[in-house]
């Protein structure tokens, strides 16, 4: 293990899940992670490996065949794997957002159908709240679930699935007017419906279509839809939890999850280009020595593994606040902010010690470059995480005039 990045009060069972995750990562992700990247190739070999580790059941309870792990230990997996490459930690975190939404949420009826099957991976999740029209605003949500005796019709389009291709269970959010007088907040006549597909692309089950992959500049390999419902029929019982309504909430609380895992990929790839960066500056030599010997290229490894070292703090510090059962919500947005902003800083700084070369693909710290981008905007903007922050402060600094 290396100097940064340590983790203190962890047991043993996660210091051993670590290293079996970061031993995974060295020989089976990181050799072939840019050559799959390049060709925009969904990482099959990699997910089948996954899948006997037991990640994808890494926080599912141990009762439904899980290893009933905490936040932290997910979180600390994730950033291992955004180390190895931010792709594969995107299949899982979509996975785990829906997973985690069915434990808290869910009727006994829908965890026992549900979470073997997903513990196994056999069930791979995704989740759809994001629409092409509204960006950040949620409560502009137009995708509409209307009840037809013991069934209701879907209608609508949604936007930005990860896993929308492979996955065959997305928690898709509608609005739900059902027992919702006209004016009701538009937050509380949402809810989340469990929609059961089968993997692939065009119309993968009556009423629900996948149109296909979305090109994006970098994230390559995980697959990222489209999703349009034209008179979709979902049983009643699909209703997450019983009761419509409840569907916003749901959401968030699964979204804090996600933060937690954004921050925790941001942590990962920033690891990855230092490691790169550090490395590279031993190695290149100008004016009769390596550069690292330069004090400028100095002074960008310190300010590189001081933003490594303090974003995976503030990662560890968000998920132990929810494994405690606390409000994690101003944690998770600090943690999601800063790994962000931080991670794209030093994936450039990283970037800049290579000089022409990391220009070059055959240099990888020219995917991470693409890559770090999709961590300012994924799981909420910039923006939304410092109004999110700013809010909170002010609920927690009253002022008392």
């Amino acid at each position: 293990m290396t100097r940064l990045a340590q983790t203190a009060g962890l047991n043993d069972i996660q210091r051993e899940i670590l290293a079996t995750v970061r031993d995974f990562v060295d020989k089976e992700i990181i050799p072939v992670a840019t050559q799959l990247e390049h060709r925009d190739e969904y990482p099959t070999h990699i997910v089948e490996g996954l899948k006997e580790l037991g990640l994808f059941g890494l926080m599912i309870p141990e009762e439904y065949g899980g290893l009933g792990e905490s936040l932290l230990t997910y979180a600390l997996c994730v950033e291992e794997i955004a180390r190895g490459w931010m792709s594969v930690s995107g299949i899982i975190n979509t996975h785990f957002i829906v997973a985690y939404m069915l434990k808290q949420h869910g009727t006994q009826e829908q965890k026992d159908t549900f979470l073997p099957r997903m513990a196994l991976g056999e069930v791979r999740g995704a989740f759809s709240m994001s629409e092409p029209a509204l960006g950040s605003d949620v409560s502009a949500i137009s995708s509409k679930g209307v009840r037809d005796g013991e069934e209701y019709v879907l209608n609508g389009q949604k936007m930005w699935l990860t896993n929308g291709g492979t996955s065959n269970l997305v928690a898709v959010l509608c609005r739900s007017d059902e027992g919702h007088p006209e004016g009701t907040a538009p937050h509380k006549s949402m809810t989340t419906f469990l929609v059961e597909k089968e993997p692939g692309f065009g119309e993968v089950r009556p009423g629900l279509t996948i149109p296909g992959k979305i090109d994006k500049m970098g994230y390559k390999g995980v697959d990222t839809t489209e999703l349009i419902m034209d008179d979709l029929r979902i049983p009643a019982n699909r209703v997450l939890g019983g009761t419509t309504g409840r569907g916003f909430y749901q959401m968030m609380d699964g979204v804090e999850v996600g933060r937690v895992n954004v921050a925790a990929r941001g942590c990962g790839v920033a690891q990855r280009a230092f490691e790169l960066g550090v490395s590279y500056a031993q190695q290149r030599h100008t004016f009769g020595k390596p550069i690292a010997q330069h004090q400028a290229i100095q002074f960008k490894l310190a300010e590189m593994a001081t933003k490594v070292e303090a974003a995976h703090a503030m990662m560890v510090n968000a998920a132990r606040k929810k494994d405690s059962g606390e409000r994690n919500d101003l944690e998770a947005g600090m943690a999601k902010y800063l790994a962000s902003e931080y991670c794209k800083e030093v994936v450039e700084d990283a970037f800049r010690i290579h000089g022409g070369y990391g220009f070059s693909k055959e240099y990888e710290i020219e995917r991470l470059y693409r890559e770090a981008p999709m961590l300012l905007i994924g799981e909420g903007t910039a923006e939304i995480q410092k109004m999110i922050i700013g809010r909170r402060l002010l609920e927690e600094y009253r002022f008392q005039g």
